[in-house]
């Protein structure tokens, strides 16, 4: 015990010396007044304009979300009473997959308790579905869909980040008879960027691959529905899991995957993250059902997003700060160092009421340190007037204490 303590403590003087020890901030969300928060320091509450939440389209505040969930909470109460099969299950958990699988256009869909385990689970159970299973995987995967990965005995290919002649020259060089899955995401959330999945459908026809594909940062925000980019790109059709998340755009919680019905009920069958987990809540199911249906039929949400994200982007272009390029609703600001990503979101909100998380290692590689920024459609113009003047005034106290 005494060894483990030390090994505890002198790791955590690493990180703090390193620069990126994880601080939690104190902020209240104000339904009634987001992207505001309150931020509470010494008993004195002060408003903070929050550029970090993964709330993209602020569904998680609009009163369609939270009278869905109000309405579940009083019919059904707080929690769902355990597992699918011994007491969780209700219609609004039904109802709930069978408009997630509608939206992506499958046979069927299948809820569990967050994205990360939706993804550990299902990677985990296709995984160890068959001998000999060959997975290749985009190097920027996310930790979920590692950890799947790796809980299964598959032999792991990683090809480099959206590479197509990589992957390829990987599935070409596989046993020709083994199973093979292609497991990749459709937006990056780090740098944004977007992968070719018509492309990667077509290297998966060729060398007979299944694909899993992670949409979590695009269910809700691309396509005429908002099923994600594969709607978007008209490929949806092609993919053999489509996983997701309800805790973004659609500003709830929890994840689900959709697929032809048999895959997704082997999953159910198989899978421990699913078989031994309590259900969503209903509030939670509720909220996400009139979440969803509201976002399927109506677009200006999408639109007003995506116009806000382009009126940011310029703005901190006409203004040269060191923004990432990038093709998504996402706006990565590159730092480039641990301490001064740190001291810049400390100084935007400790100084200017601008809290935008700072993203170190081991989430990005070090030395590419950088904020996160994610406008949505309540965003105003003065919001981001006022963000984009008080970077370059972090910025220039930066440069001057480094010189």
């Amino acid at each position: 015990m005494n060894a483990f303590l030390d090994h505890c403590r002198s790791h955590l003087a690493e990180i703090r010396a390193q620069g990126r020890y994880r601080h939690f901030t104190p902020l209240s969300r104000d339904a009634a007044r987001f992207p505001l928060y309150s931020l509470s320091i010494d008993g004195r509450a002060t408003d903070v304009t929050v550029w970090s939440s993964n709330d993209y389209l602020g569904m998680g505040v609009d009163p369609v979300t939270i009278n869905g969930a109000r309405a579940a909470l009083e019919t059904l109460g707080a929690g769902a009473g355990g597992t699918r099969n011994i007491g969780g299950t209700s219609p609004l958990h039904d109802a709930l997959e069978a408009e997630l699988a509608a939206l992506h256009g499958k046979g069927a869909a299948l809820l569990f308790s967050s994205g990360f385990v939706s993804n550990q689970a299902s990677l985990a159970a296709i995984l160890r579905s068959l001998p000999n299973w060959h997975v290749f995987s985009d190097e920027k995967n996310h930790a979920s869909m590692i950890a799947g990965i790796k809980a299964s005995p598959a032999t792991c290919h990683i090809f480099r980040h959206n590479d197509l002649d990589h992957l390829a020259s990987l599935l070409a060089a596989a046993p020709a008879g083994a199973p093979k899955l292609i497991a990749f995401e459709s937006v990056y959330s780090m740098d944004a960027d977007i992968a070719p999945i018509g492309a990667i459908c077509d290297l998966a026809d060729r060398y007979g691959a299944m694909t899993y594909l992670d949409e979590v940062h695009a269910v809700g925000m691309y396509g005429a529905h908002g099923g994600g980019v594969s709607e978007r790109d008209g490929v949806a059709h092609r993919l053999t899991v489509i996983e997701g998340t309800l805790a973004k755009a659609f500003g709830c919680h929890g994840g689900y995957i959709a697929a032809e019905a048999t895959v997704i009920d082997y999953i159910r069958s198989t899978a421990p993250g699913f078989i031994f987990t309590t259900s969503l809540p209903p509030a939670v199911v509720g909220g996400a059902l009139a979440s969803l249906r509201t976002l399927r039929d109506d677009s200006s949400r999408r639109e007003g997003l995506f116009r806000q994200v382009d009126l940011l982007k310029r703005k901190l272009d006409e203004a040269g700060l060191p923004r990432l390029p990038s093709e998504s609703h996402i706006v990565p600001l590159m730092i480039r160092d641990a301490a001064r990503c740190r001291d810049t979101s400390r100084l935007l909100l400790e100084e200017y009421g601008h809290y935008a998380t700072p993203i170190n290692y081991p989430t990005v590689p070090r030395g590419t340190e950088r904020l996160r920024l994610t406008p949505t459609p309540l965003h105003s113009e003065a919001m981001m007037d006022d963000l984009v003047a008080a970077l370059a005034d972090v910025f220039a106290a930066l440069d001057r204490r480094a010189a």
